[in-house]
């Protein structure tokens, strides 16, 4: 019994000692256990107070108000947190597009906003000096201007009529610009000359304004550079005939308006057939033929705020490489925090990252699809459905491909927008799509309107035209600033635009109308004359009563008030002398005092009241009508 006793003791002392070991075991698993996921849980805060000071760093980046280098951020967001995501490589293998957006820089997301309270307006240069509508104008065709047209203009009518040649004033070219102006306003720059200036169906004031034949030679003489200089100009500029006036044009633009966030780049075609060394063909333009100019507009007002003539291709033939790129960068220097619109010739990938980082500005665009820089995954279209949308994301870039119909998509690139946002229309375009349709018709508006009332006249002289367009393009502008200064400016009226074109011409020519001497022949024409004449008198001083000191007597202040033989008042309507011979027929407005004949300047004397023996105020004078002695008497 005593040994059975003794093994059984032993039996369960080592089922205790097994069972103890199990549970060692087991707390040992668990103790791990627990180690491993305070490891894990230490990890993950250490990995949210690196994201937290990151946070911090573009926090105090936006506080220090230093730029944000979008090309160097590329490499800090491959640091970031990688996240299940399809990538796409472009065609040319350098650039790795992702279908997920990127976590974007604070400065970049708060990039929209800060562009909408960007100012815009006219400056306040602008708005002190536009006084009324001829002044606004002269702000762009300044005097610097017109003093260089006037003496090159000048030295080639000297040149080329010698004595015959009366010297151009600032007057006469106003005038000149007005009548322009005006045959705009009246749809006739398809219209020969000659019926503007016919005595029945032509416009009045365009013969009161100057004779048929002076407007003819203002238009063949009129240069903008020396003609002696051209040639040795021209082997190095195209644009020698006319790059004087139009640098000097061109860099007032951007003094006299502040654009609006939104800026629009595209090409104006300006129509001429003749014989031009840069003249361009584009089948898709209206003209087809003609000169093009790269114009960087106000989306919403269309102030031509910088333009830049396209002379062809440099002068040792070498083809432009990135001209897209280099055009929309030279047109919008000195812009900053805006967004620019442009279509598929400008947009790039290299442009929206260079408007990026060296002007805070972004850019949204259509994209042509033979570009390097798109994956081709984006350019696939027979597995997927119309109306659908696909993304591809950069840190920097967002592009998308709209399939807007069966086997036709339309890929567009933005640095302004950050995600797969889209529209809840029923054709669910994305906002990109609807932001570019929004801002693309800057520079389209602005052809429009000026093809409206273009002063452009049929001519084979190519500066002529540019000339033209300047005079267009600064009538617009000059609208848009008095419309924006004034903005009670007849108020719930529709055709503002003609109205300022008709009275800013009628006020360029109005100097010169003021000036003439003599009467027109059509009694339109003299009757134009005449109004503006007494507009332009002043107020007569306060009369007083015969006898009083310092009165004049009452015959002296009836002769004074009408025309006697020193200042004769010219009648309505002429007739010819009857002095001269038939054949020369002389017409003429003064009237012998004696026999009451019509007689010319030739056939004629003038003499004083006390040579012909009268005493002051006793002329015999027929009212309207000048009078004088005729040779016979």
């Amino acid at each position: 019994m005593a040994r059975d006793f003794s093994a059984l003791q032993v039996l369960q002392q080592m089922f205790a000692n097994i069972e103890q070991s199990e549970s060692e075991e087991e707390a040992e698993d668990v103790s791990e256990d627990d180690g491993e996921e305070c490891a894990e849980n230490v990890a993950e805060e250490d990995d949210k107070e690196e994201d937290g000071k990151e946070y911090a760093e573009h926090v105090s980046e936006e506080e220090d108000g230093q730029e944000y280098d979008a090309v160097n951020h590329d490499a800090a967001a491959d640091q970031a947190p990688q996240i299940d995501r399809d990538t796409f490589l472009s065609k040319n293998g350098q650039i790795e597009w992702c279908s997920i957006a990127y976590r974007r820089n604070p400065r970049l997301l708060s990039q929209r906003e800060s562009t909408e309270r960007t100012p815009r307006g006219p400056t306040a240069y602008a708005v002190s000096h536009a006084h009324d509508i001829v002044s606004a104008f002269l702000l762009f065709v300044m005097p610097q201007i017109e003093r260089v047209i006037l003496d090159v203009t000048n030295r080639e009518g000297y040149l080329k009529r010698g004595e015959e040649w009366k010297a151009m004033d600032a007057t006469d070219l106003r005038a000149y610009i007005g009548l322009l102006i005006l045959a705009g306003v009246y749809k006739s720059r398809g219209e020969v000359a000659a019926s503007l200036w016919d005595a029945q169906s032509g416009r009045a004031i365009f013969r009161a304004t100057m004779q048929l034949k002076l407007f003819y030679t203002y238009s063949t003489s009129i240069r903008f550079d020396d003609r002696g200089t051209r040639a040795a100009r021209r082997a190095t500029d195209k644009l020698a005939a006319i790059r004087e006036v139009w640098d000097m044009w061109v860099e007032r633009l951007p003094r006299l308006y502040d654009p609006g966030p939104e800026v629009t780049v595209d090409e104006q075609l300006l129509a001429f057939r003749g014989r031009c060394p840069f003249k361009q063909y584009m089948p898709s333009k209206p003209a087809k033929y003609g000169i093009k100019s790269w114009v960087a507009c106000d989306a919403k007002s269309s102030y031509a705020w910088k333009m830049q003539v396209y002379t062809g291709k440099q002068m040792d033939g070498v083809p432009e490489r990135n001209q897209g790129m280099r055009v929309v960068l030279d047109v919008t220097e000195g812009l900053k925090d805006r967004n620019v619109t442009c279509d598929n010739f400008f947009t790039s990938y290299e442009l929206g990252r260079e408007l990026m980082a060296t002007r805070n500005m972004t850019v949204v665009g259509t994209v042509r699809k033979n570009r390097a820089e798109l994956p081709s995954e984006l350019l696939t279209m027979k597995t997927r459905r119309v109306l659908s949308s696909q993304f591809a994301f950069t840190p920097t870039t967002t592009l998308v491909s709209y399939l807007a119909k069966k086997n036709k998509n339309v890929l567009l690139m933005s640095t302004r927008h950050t995600d797969a946002e889209i529209s809840d229309r029923n054709d669910g375009k994305p906002t990109i799509v609807l932001d570019y349709n929004l801002n693309k018709g800057g520079v389209d508006n602005l052809d429009k309107v000026i093809t409206a009332y273009s002063c452009k006249r049929k001519t084979a002289r190519w500066p002529l035209v540019i000339f033209s367009n300047i005079v267009d393009v600064s009538s617009y502008n000059a609208f848009v600033i008095w419309r924006e200064v004034n903005p009670n400016w007849m108020p719930r009226t529709r055709n503002k635009r003609r109205f300022f074109l008709e009275q800013l011409g009628r006020a360029l020519v109005t100097p010169l109308i003021e000036r003439r001497r003599c009467l027109p022949r059509t009694g339109a024409a003299a009757a134009v004359v005449k109004d503006l004449r007494m507009a332009s008198c002043r107020d007569p001083p306060p009369q007083r009563r015969p006898g009083e000191d310092g009165a004049a007597p009452a015959a002296a202040t009836a002769a004074s008030s009408s025309a006697g033989p020193t200042s004769p008042v010219p009648a309505s309507k002429r007739k010819r002398c009857q002095v001269c011979l038939v054949k020369k027929d002389r017409k003429t407005f003064t009237v012998c005092r004696g026999c009451k004949r019509p007689v010319c300047k030739s056939c004629s004397h003038v003499y004083c009241p006390t040579e012909l023996g009268f005493g002051q105020g006793e002329v015999p004078v027929d009212p309207g009508r000048p009078a004088g002695v005729c040779a016979e008497d």
